[in-house]
């Protein structure tokens, strides 16, 4: 029988390789940001990540998302959401690697950047399973706060162990936190927030109220505990409560009394899919105060920098991840005569993404940086400047560069194919870290109030001050940036200024992290004004063979 065609010229997949030892951009990053790092458990973790079984399970836990049970079949309300055996390998992998909590109770002096670095390649496998991940890292100092809920949960936030289960704190040898915010008829207005407070009593782990009201966002609801905000007499506050409540409120009945929460469905969302993204209602919910009554707005302002830097962190990680795929497709798939990478405007186009996703890389780990040294007048600053910045450029960027990533790959990158289709996947995903944790809006306006604590135009003098003199583009923005800090400090124009600040310190980290092909394609393109609207119009002097050859994923 004739066959009707055969299967050629269609690429191997991206499959069994090192994200980290092929990933020169985040390696120099490091040694630029953290000289001292031993980076064997990041050599590990990309080998253990690059493999066909993890990529498999990233593919499962996606096509097979998380299922709300709010009844048993008896008829009782047991609010569980079951997921797939591939998300809790997964999360299993992250929380053995220390991507959640583990840099608040170590000796690492670059424990932040590290476990950047690793949550960035993690991203590259699936980024959904990353929200509790996340959720945990940043609600683990605010915890502190509260000195006997810290003392009984802080040691088992940090371990790298993973357990599912829902059961009582004490009987698990690791935990997770989410966090519930925004409610319906207010967003990023927190202070529209209508969910009440009650007092009730002290105990162990101090005052203790009832919560009652809704929240609209409420992901990982299997969490072992939430940090919330409520009303309070006195304003706004933030709340520890936990899934299960502690065993002497269990009336000597069982050691699993759950507590008042009430999962009424899971969102329907673009992407993130393995996820368990939920509304949720308190129906007189136990939870204990962090902090002090009233204060709740300072207390989410610090948690939320710590997960907008995960934003930033995640989009540079899909980004790599979108280029890799790129790469390795148009390296293979021949048209007109030769491979496509070796066509001349693809290169134009592969280049312009490389540069992007490398400036990304630099910005965000030099932003990790400053968590590693919160005591230092200079990092602190930064970290204010800097949070606001990265998140703003890197995840407003993010949408665009999957686009044209996908565009690389043509029809096949369009393909879902059962999750096969990791493009489409990163495609997807790309929007939601630009909308979660801030959106552009919130970010931008953000860096206006940064700016007008302490010193922080002349912190970021001395952050750009090493770069003098290794671009004239770059020169002539650095010259410029006070006067334009000055001109553009306003609700209006805060966007402009977002921007300016973002490619101002990524074009300095280049200049002192990256070969003089990527600096001065950079500088040329983004900052010198050698450059369309769209990616792919770099100049024709560009050194577009020293850039891919940098970026290739093996």
């Amino acid at each position: 029988m004739d066959t009707t065609h055969d299967v050629f010229n269609q690429p191997s997949p991206l499959v069994g390789y090192n994200l980290f030892e092929t990933n020169r951009p985040l390696r120099d990053a490091l040694k630029f940001n953290a000289p001292e790092l031993q980076t064997a458990g990041l050599h590990e973790l990309g080998e253990t990540i690059g493999s066909a079984e993890m990529q498999t399970h990233a593919r499962l836990a996606n096509v097979n998302g998380p299922q709300l049970h709010t009844h048993d079949r008896f008829g009782r309300r047991i609010d569980e959401v079951e997921f797939h055996p591939s998300y809790h390998a997964l999360m299993k992998a992250a929380v053995g690697a220390g991507l959640h909590g583990t840099p608040w109770g170590g000796t690492n002096p670059a424990a932040h950047v590290k476990r950047a670095a690793g949550f960035m390649l993690f991203t590259e496998l699936e980024p959904s399973i990353l929200c509790p991940i996340s959720m945990t890292y940043a609600a683990t100092p605010a915890l502190r706060s509260n000195a006997a809920v810290y003392a009984d949960w802080g040691a088992k936030l940090g371990s790298l162990w993973y357990d599912p289960a829902l059961k009582s704190f004490k009987d698990k040898p690791g935990v997770t936190m989410g966090m519930g915010m925004t409610e319906k008829q207010g967003g990023s207005d927190v202070r529209a927030n209508t969910t009440r407070a009650l007092r009730v009593g002290s105990d162990a782990w101090g005052e203790r109220y009832e919560i009652t009201g809704h929240k609209w966002f409420f992901s990982a609801p299997m969490c072992d505990a939430f940090l919330v905000l409520a009303q309070a007499p006195t304003g706004l506050t933030c709340f520890f409560l936990p899934r299960v409540l502690p065993e002497w409120m269990a009336d000597g009945a069982s050691n699993d009394v759950r507590n008042g929460i009430r999962i009424q469905r899971l969102k329907d969302k673009l992407g993130n899919k393995a996820n368990a993204s939920s509304e949720v209602e308190f129906l007189g919910a136990s939870a204990w105060l962090v902090g002090e009554e009233g204060r709740g707005i300072p207390q989410i302002l610090e948690m939320g920098t710590m997960t907008r830097l995960d934003c930033a962190l995640g989009t540079s990680g899909l980004m790599r991840q979108a280029l890799s795929l790129a790469l390795n497709h148009t390296a293979q798939r021949h048209a007109f005569g030769k491979s496509l990478i070796d066509q001349p405007l693809m290169k134009n186009v592969l280049a312009d993404l490389a540069l992007e996703s490398e400036a990304a890389t630099a910005l965000a780990i030099r932003l990790a940086r400053a968590f590693d040294h919160p005591h230092d007048e200079h990092e602190r600053l930064m970290a204010r400047i800097l949070t606001p910045v990265a998140k703003f450029w890197i995840c407003k960027r993010g949408s665009h560069f999957a686009q044209e990533a996908m565009e690389c790959l043509g029809g096949n990158g369009y393909v879902e194919e059962g999750g096969e289709g990791v493009m489409a996947r990163v495609y997807r995903e790309m929007p939601l870290n630009s909308i979660w944790e801030g959106a552009g809006n919130i970010m931008a306006l953000d860096l206006l109030r940064g700016l007008r604590k302490g010193d922080a135009a002349a912190a970021l003098a001395q952050e750009l001050a090493p770069a003098r003199g290794e671009h004239v583009s770059l020169d002539r923005l650095i010259d410029a940036l006070p006067s334009r800090i000055d001109l553009l400090a306003s609700e209006t124009e805060a966007r402009r200024l977002a921007q300016d600040v973002a490619l101002a310190v990524q074009g300095a980290l280049l200049a002192q992290t990256s070969p003089p092909a990527v600096v001065g394609a950079f500088c040329a393109s983004r900052l010198g004004g050698d450059w369309g609207q769209a990616f792919g119009t770099l100049g024709a002097g560009t050194d577009f063979d020293s850039i891919l050859q940098r970026a290739m994923p093996r």
